[in-house]
């Protein structure tokens, strides 16, 4: 049975690091128009990693024009994603960082967390 799940399940995508709930990140992502492929950067914080195994994701929030919050969701697996570059790391006590919707400024901020 474990050999059939194995068959079944996507490869593990090697440009990704190790990534926590409250890292700024910077994810380069495959996107096609046409026949051309070009690569966009996505810059933001991970406030979620979902689920297990195959389909294990990470969500991307970032602020737009006039302090709009977009939020991406990223497959871990997925070959689309060139890189995801961790700028910095931020020290939080929560898995989903959902209240950082309701926040703005400097309420919104995270703490830098210090790697010695």
């Amino acid at each position: 049975m474990s050999n059939l799940l194995k068959a079944v399940e996507a490869k593990v995508n090697e440009n990704i690091p190790a990534l926590r709930p409250g890292d700024q990140v910077s994810v380069h992502v495959k996107i096609k128009e046409g026949d051309r492929e070009r690569i966009q950067e996505f810059k933001g914080t991970v406030i979620r990693i979902g689920k297990a195994g195959n389909s294990r994701n990470f969500t991307v929030r970032r602020l737009a024009a006039n302090g709009i919050g977009v939020e991406r969701t990223f497959l871990l697996r997925s070959p689309l994603i060139d890189k995801v570059v961790v700028e910095r790391g931020a020290r939080v006590r929560r898995a989903h960082l959902s209240y950082l919707r309701g926040l703005s400024g400097k309420s919104g901020r995270l703490k830098q967390k210090f790697e010695e």
